[in-house]
């Protein structure tokens, strides 16, 4: 990971947070009842839950707490899932689709817990906006009857108008506001959800990675370059980098680099650009950014399959900038950082029990902090009480993500919806602007015949007093 550095302090990232003390490897051997393979919010979720039922617990990272994508996200807590509504239901099922739903909402509500109670001090910034590129109003209808209605959700719809007074730009249309939604600093979160796991009585070692797990038994055998584990259960939460010890799992996962970019203060200049203060989104996954220490923007854009600079990705992001906001052409970009995540082929996560005792809790990538967050609670639920709902996750099996094919495959993938996102969004824009000018049109040719049929009457008028 390479971080430019910055003389200004970003607050909303990990920016300014001074370096954490560092924590032990494992040096010694140990009996426990869970071993949490992986230190991100999954996996510090679920051994904070599991702690706190009573259960014994250690976490192995095999770097530090929050050095891959946990730390380094945009700390959206969002409604829902990555991948679209209707695609989900066309998968499980409305009732089936609705307790999915209902479970990734309590995920984002036990964040919003735990910061209320815990960690006052991390802010939380309400609301984001789905917004499209494309104008779908009748299809905007059927979103809110299905999430509104059907799941429960408090959600508002927004016309062309009111996204262009909040967001002014002409690349937007109709919008799916969610005011319950919040972003928070992820990585400040995740430094104190590791501390409230330590407070609950789990063991977390760092720079300890995991060379081996043998499943088969009650006791399962965890080994690690410096000792050994036994555990009652084994929760995999690692990302992509989990290798080795978990092949058939990474195997599953399309590694993907996301990249995003903090400008420089822009003052008033950003404020007459983009007036909302939530998380933006656009329906085709290509976007996602919101106003950050009050007048910077922060700006997360391009994705590939394989690691690049973020230095050259920064300049691209610029020109998106530029793209969807004109007005912001000249904003420059103070630091840009990456992190690589694991996307599923499903584009759902991978959550539950894969054989007795071993338990997955993966495949976040796309997807909001709340989904994390349930997945570690659904695991620490199904270890110490019994509690079955992971099931639910079962229609999302772990599929082989294709390998090295499969990332060329995917990265052509991207590149092709982006493009189409983009003639669509420009179709869409090009019909707008006939539209108007075909009702301009309109409007002079009915002024014409107005006025027209106004010097006709007053023609009439004159011959009629000239009669008298």
């Amino acid at each position: 990971m390479t971080i430019p550095s910055s003389e200004t302090p970003v607050h909303v990232l990990w920016g300014d947070l001074p370096a954490a003390e560092p924590r032990a490897a494992l040096s010694l051997d140990l009996d426990t009842d869970v071993c949490v393979v992986g230190g991100g919010f999954a996996g510090l979720t679920a051994a904070r839950e599991a702690a706190r039922r009573g259960m014994s617990v250690v976490v192995l990272e095999g770097h530090q707490i929050g050095w891959a994508a946990s730390g380094h996200n945009l700390g959206s807590v969002l409604p829902g899932y990555g991948v679209p509504i209707e695609d989900l239901i066309a998968r499980v099922g409305i009732g089936h689709a609705r307790d999915l739903w209902k479970l990734a909402e309590e995920g984002g509500g036990y964040i919003r817990d735990t910061i209320a109670t815990s960690v006052p001090d991390i802010a939380m910034t309400p609301g984001a906006l789905e917004v499209s590129t494309t104008d779908v109003g009748e299809r905007l209808i059927g979103w809110l009857q299905t999430i509104g209605g059907e799941f429960g959700t408090e959600v508002e719809g927004w016309q062309i108008e009111r996204v262009r007074t909040e967001l002014r730009t002409r690349r937007y249309f109709h919008a799916l506001h969610f005011p319950k939604a919040f972003q928070i600093d992820g990585a400040r979160y995740l430094r104190a959800l590791a501390a409230l796991a330590e407070d609950a009585g789990v063991r977390i070692f760092e720079n300890t990675p995991v060379v081996s797990i043998d499943s088969a038994g009650i006791r399962k055998r965890i080994v690690t370059p410096s000792a050994r584990l036994r555990a009652g259960h084994v929760v995999l939460a690692g990302n992509i980098h989990i290798g080795t010890p978990a092949l058939r799992l990474a195997s599953t996962l399309m590694p993907l680099w996301r990249y995003a970019a903090v400008t420089e203060p822009l003052g008033d200049l950003l404020n007459e650009a983009i007036a909302y203060r939530g998380s933006v989104l656009d329906d085709d996954g290509i976007d996602h950014f919101r106003v950050v220490d009050g007048d910077r923007l922060l700006w997360s854009s391009p994705e590939t399959t394989w690691r690049g600079k973020p230095e050259r990705f920064g300049r691209l992001i610029r020109r998106r900038i530029a793209t969807v906001f004109p007005q912001l052409a000249q904003a420059r970009i103070e630091r840009v950082f990456s992190s690589a995540f694991g996307q599923t082929v499903h584009g759902m996560p991978q959550i539950g029990e894969m054989r007795p005792g071993l338990w997955v809790a993966s495949g976040f990538g796309r997807q909001g902090l709340n989904t994390s967050a349930m997945a570690g609670r659904l695991v620490a639920a199904g270890m110490a009480e019994g509690d079955d709902r992971w099931r639910l996750f079962s229609p999302f099996e772990l599929v082989w993500a294709g390998g090295n094919a499969g990332r060329v495959v995917g990265q052509f993938a991207d590149g092709l919806s982006r493009g189409r996102s983009a003639a669509a969004g420009l179709l869409a824009r090009w019909r707008e602007r006939a539209v108007a000018r075909e009702r301009l049109r309109e409007e002079r040719r009915s002024a014409r015949i107005a006025a027209v049929l106004a010097r006709t009457e007053r023609v009439s008028q004159d011959f009629g007093s000239d009669r008298h």
